[in-house]
């Protein structure tokens, strides 16, 4: 208990508030008591918007993960980064795991922790999702406010996989059932 006090302590100081953040509260826990096997590895992700001539702006997110020992490389478009972050990033899971198609993003919130700091300040992000049967909601800290929501949107998934497929699982076979789906 201890040990999890004190990493709670330690981010609270960087900025989260895990009040009302119960998902991202019980990965913490998780993580903290290394109970947790995350259900893919972020290689690394990609964000660009553009503004043309007309003042439309597009933007775009490509998303590189690995499940198992399958690696995913998508992209997706957006009426803004976080919404195109999110679209990739499904992308990339979906086939592996298909009861993501359930989850809606029903809040999106963004708080300055240091007003001070001005735009080089820590922002806050909190995501409020629902699978239709229950709502969650997970936070993402960072002094970009990409990344805190990066956080957030993965913080939502592993605490919607957590609930659907629980404790035991191997992310191998789940890439090999993918594989045979895709293949038929």
């Amino acid at each position: 208990m201890k040990k999890v006090l004190d990493r709670l302590m330690e981010l609270e100081n960087e900025g989260y508030v895990f009040e009302a953040a119960d998902a991202s509260f019980e990965l913490l826990v998780r993580k903290t008591l290394n109970t947790h096997t995350p259900f893919f590895n972020l290689q690394g992700f990609r964000v660009i918007t553009e503004v043309g001539a007309d003042n439309q702006s597009i933007t775009e997110a490509t998303v590189k993960i690995q499940v198992g020992g399958q690696v995913e490389h998508t992209a997706a478009e957006g009426n803004g980064p976080v919404n195109a972050l999110d679209g990739a990033l499904r992308k990339a899971l979906e086939k592996f795991y298909p009861e993501l198609l359930d989850i809606k993003l029903m809040d999106y919130k963004v708080r300055v922790c240091n007003p001070k700091q001005a735009t080089r300040a820590t922002v806050l992000v909190t995501i409020v999702s629902s699978d239709h049967k229950s709502h969650w909601t997970t936070v993402g800290v960072s002094q970009n406010v990409i990344d805190a929501s990066w956080h957030a949107l993965v913080d939502s998934i592993e605490y919607k996989l957590y609930q659907t497929r629980g404790e035991t699982r191997e992310p191998q076979q789940v890439a090999a059932a993918a594989a045979a789906a895709t293949a038929k």
